[in-house]
This record gives C-alpha cells, sequence and structure tokens, in this order.
C-alpha cells in the first residue's frame, strides 16, 4: 500500500476513506438498484403503465438537483476546507430519508417519490464530497488502485447491507409475510448499516485542506465566483472537458443497469424477488473483484485504453442481456456487468483526480459529480421514455441503452491523460505561483 500514497497519508486514513464506500453501497445496492425500484414499480405504482417512468424521473429530479448544487458545494468545500462537515450532514440526509421510505405503501406514492428524492440528493451530494478526499491520499501513480480499494469495499459493503436483507426477506416468507411487510424494514436496515459504517469516516479521517480568505459578500457568492472562474477556464482542460463529456453517455448506459437491473429481471425475465436479489449479489461480488483489479490494470495500462477496454465489455454486456430468453445468458450477462461495473465507476474517478489542479480537486470533482449526475438522468430517463412508448418493451429499451456506450467510447478517444495531467499542473503553478508540486504526481501515457 505505501508505495500508492502520498508521503503525509496513512493506511488508517485509506481505510477510514474507503468505509465510506462501504457504508454507501448500501443505499445503492438495496434501493436503487435490487429492491426498492422493484417495489416501487409493481407495488407502490401497481404495475402500471408510467411506473417505470415515475421511478426514473424520480431519479431524474434528484439527479437534477444535485447537477445544480454540486459546483457549489464543492467551491465552498474548497475554500472553507469543509468537506468533511459537508459529508457528515449529507450522510445524515440520506440516512433520515431512506428511514422514512419504510412508510413507502400503495396509498403513499407521493411519499415515496418525496424521499426516494430527498435521500438520493443526499447521496448523490456525499459521493461527490468523498471523492474530492482521494488525491489527499493517493500519488498520481497510485491514484487507480488506491480508487479501486475504495470501490471494492464498497461492493462488499452492497453486499453485506443486500445479504442482511435477504436473510430478512427469507425469514419473513417463511412466515407468511408479503412485500408490503418485509420491503420497509429493509429501508431501516440499509439506514442502520449506512449510518454505522460511516462512523469510521466522520470519526478518523483528516480534512487536510486549508481555508482560504472569503470576501465579505459571503460564503454563496464566493462559490459561485470560484465555478464561474472554472468554467471560464474551461479551455485550460481540454482533456478533462473531452473526458466529462464521454463519462456522460457511457455512464448513462451504467446508470441503466443500476437503476433498472432488478426491474429488467422482474419484468422481462421474470425473476422472482428471492432470485433477483441473488442475481444483485452475484453482480456485486463481480463488481468487486472487477474494483479490485481494473485498479492495478490502470495504473498499468493508462487510464483511457483500460476505460475503453471496459466500455468494450460493456457493449458485450447489452448484447447478452438483451438477447437473453433463458435465465443461463443473463446470469453471464450479469457477471459481466458486475465486473463491467466496478471498473468503470473506480477508473473514471481515478482520472478525474489526475487531471484536476491540486488545489481545486474538491471543485473539479463537483464537475465530475455533475457530469455524473447528468448522465444519471440521461440514461434512465430515456430507458423509461422508451418502455414508456412502447408499452413496456424492456428488450428495445436496453438495446437502445447500448449507443450510450458507443458514443462515450468514440469520444474517449481523444483524450490524453498525460496531455491532461501536464495542464493541470501547469494551471496548478500559475495558481500558486510557484508553490511546489508534488514530484510524484506523474501518470503512465
Amino acid at each position: 500500500m505505501r508505495p500508492a500514497l502520498r508521503a503525509d497519508a496513512r493506511p488508517r486514513d485509506v481505510w477510514a476513506w474507503a468505509m465510506y464506500d462501504f457504508a454507501n453501497s448500501g443505499y445503492t445496492t438495496v434501493v436503487v438498484t435490487a429492491l426498492f425500484n422493484a417495489y416501487f414499480v409493481a407495488v407502490v405504482a401497481g404495475g402500471a403503465s408510467w411506473a417505470t417512468l415515475a421511478w426514473t424521473g424520480a431519479l431524474a429530479v434528484s439527479y437534477l438537483a444535485i447537477l445544480v448544487t454540486a459546483p457549489v458545494v464543492g467551491a465552498y468545500a474548497d475554500r472553507r476546507a469543509a468537506k468533511k462537515r459537508l459529508l457528515a450532514l449529507s450522510t445524515a440526509g440520506c440516512v433520515l430519508f431512506t428511514a422514512l421510505l419504510y412508510f413507502a405503501q400503495p396509498d403513499a406514492l407521493w411519499l415515496a417519490v418525496v424521499c426516494l428524492i430527498l435521500s438520493n440528493f443526499f447521496f448523490g451530494t456525499g459521493e461527490n464530497l468523498i471523492a474530492a478526499f482521494l488525491p489527499e491520499l493517493a500519488r498520481g501513480r497510485g491514484m487507480g488502485r488506491v480508487s479501486g480499494w475504495g470501490w471494492g469495499l464498497g461492493y462488499l459493503g452492497g453486499l453485506f447491507s443486500l445479504g442482511l436483507c435477504l436473510a430478512w426477506i427469507t425469514s419473513a416468507e417463511n412466515l407468511g409475510q408479503g412485500a408490503t411487510d418485509y420491503v420497509p424494514v429493509a429501508m431501516l436496515i440499509t439506514a442502520a448499516v449506512f449510518a454505522l459504517a460511516s462512523l469510521p469516516t466522520l470519526l478518523l479521517l483528516p480534512e487536510r485542506a486549508v481555508p482560504h480568505s472569503t470576501p465579505p459578500r459571503g460564503y454563496v457568492l464566493d462559490a459561485w465566483r470560484e465555478v464561474a472562474h472554472t468554467l471560464r477556464s474551461a479551455a485550460l482542460f481540454p482533456d478533462l472537458s473531452r473526458f466529462l463529456l464521454a463519462s456522460i453517455f457511457y455512464q448513462a448506459g451504467v446508470n441503466v443497469v443500476i437503476a433498472l437491473a432488478a426491474i429488467y429481471a422482474t419484468q422481462a425475465m421474470s425473476f422472482t424477488t428471492q432470485q433477483t436479489l441473488l442475481l444483485i449479489l452475484a453482480v456485486n461480488v463481480a463488481a468487486a473483484v472487477g474494483a479490485f483489479l481494473f485498479g492495478h490494470l490502470q495504473d498499468r495500462l493508462g487510464s483511457v485504453r483500460a476505460i475503453a477496454f471496459v466500455l468494450g465489455g460493456w457493449l458485450v454486456t447489452i448484447g447478452l442481456a438483451a438477447g437473453a430468453q433463458t435465465p443461463a445468458p443473463f446470469w453471464a450477462a450479469a457477471t459481466l456487468a458486475g465486473l463491467c461495473l466496478g471498473a468503470s465507476q473506480s477508473g473514471g474517478r481515478a482520472l478525474v483526480g489526475l487531471l484536476s489542479p491540486p488545489s481545486r480537486r474538491a471543485e473539479f470533482f463537483g464537475f465530475w459529480g455533475l457530469a455524473m449526475k447528468l448522465s444519471a438522468i440521461l440514461g434512465p430517463l430515456s430507458y423509461g421514455l422508451v418502455t414508456w412508448a412502447t408499452d413496456g418493451d424492456h428488450r428495445r429499451a436496453l438495446w437502445a441503452t447500448g449507443l450510450f456506450f458507443l458514443v462515450g467510447l468514440a469520444l474517449l478517444g481523444g483524450v490524453r491523460a498525460g496531455r491532461g495531467r501536464r495542464a493541470a499542473l501547469r494551471a496548478e503553478r500559475v495558481s500558486c505561483r510557484g508553490i511546489r508540486v508534488y514530484r510524484d504526481d506523474r501518470l503512465l501515457t
């Protein structure tokens, strides 16, 4: 571990940082991917023709709110060295509104929608903030590995939460309970795991950033000026800009898999709740393996080539899943999706860290979060619109998803990571006027 870390970073700091990935992955695994999404469509919305669109629309609203606020939150966090304080607030918000999903029932559609929007908003805000700690811990050549450790531990966290929920659901079904009985309790389990597992991060992870002076006009206005400055200087970072554009498209496809995997399994493949949860368990195991292995692959091959390799895997996954008529090829597609899922998410976070000026990383990770949330609107909402327009044809919607990966792969071809890293370091030298740039911030191109 030591060669991958910065001189002032300790292994305990990395563990505390990675534990947040462990903590928050239960939310995406149980609420967004495996359980509550299918419950929302089939039970809360009563299986209506608009149910999938309602689910994707609620997610789109939450991601739009994150898209608007993420750059400001990032700039404020940089100015006030407030990443950890804001992370604590976002964690509390996500835990609270996840627990309130306990009250989501067939006669409480709007309550379910509001709690989903707010819980996902706080989750996404925290995801941006925790990512901004990565460059404070890892050297340039080690960012892929350290990011991979976080994502890998995150998928283990998702497995842990999902395993607890599966054990509870199996017990409840044996007692004759139905989905309206056991799914609400699973929301409480998920919220409790998030709250407890995030404590090492909130208690042990140090805030290394130093506050900047803030003019009298106020924090928010100052944050907006920082955002405006970043937008004006975007021409200085063409490779980062192109990568963010590419990531909007390919992550749109990834977000379809995250938000709609269980819905596709139940609606198109007729999987039961237990079969769906076991499928998502397998996907998370594969994703953990993919995240761990991809970090090493990325550091050896270079970020751009490694991510392009993974996008090819996503195209194969879409073909297998959309064409599957029996469970066996669908299980194969799910396993491959897990490997690609861990790799693509870990790789994108590490590449943004490499292409960002060191003193403005929280702000630039806010823009990465903006791109991710835009993709989370674009992908699932497109899927929902296709299913609504085709009277519930999930296979046709999945084929359409493959276009996002093709466009992302084409845009990725113009990104040069080494050139982008040099541009970030030049900008840092200009802004800091001679502050030492660490010699270890280099990159395999």
